[in-house]
């Protein structure tokens, strides 16, 4: 039993040392300047990302249209 409980602790010793590192490397700033968005700034995000994904899957579904259809004219 007690060989099983220094394995855990081993592992949870390793887990915790690398967890501790967090914010000291390269991207520390970045994720300590890092906050959650505001609900205006969601709703426009996802608006926008919303707008994209209309847009792209429309000009998709026009160009399949004008490959299915456009060749029988030729």
């Amino acid at each position: 039993m007690s060989t099983e409980n220094s394995k855990v602790e081993g592992f949870q010793d390793k887990i915790e040392s690398k967890f501790r590192n967090i914010g000291k490397g390269k991207y520390g700033r970045i994720i300590k300047m890092a906050r959650t968005p505001t609900p205006e700034e969601y709703r426009k995000t996802v608006t926008i990302t919303g707008i994209g994904i209309i847009v792209l899957g429309a000009v998709g579904f026009g160009i399949m249209w004008l490959m299915t259809y456009l060749p029988t004219y030729f």
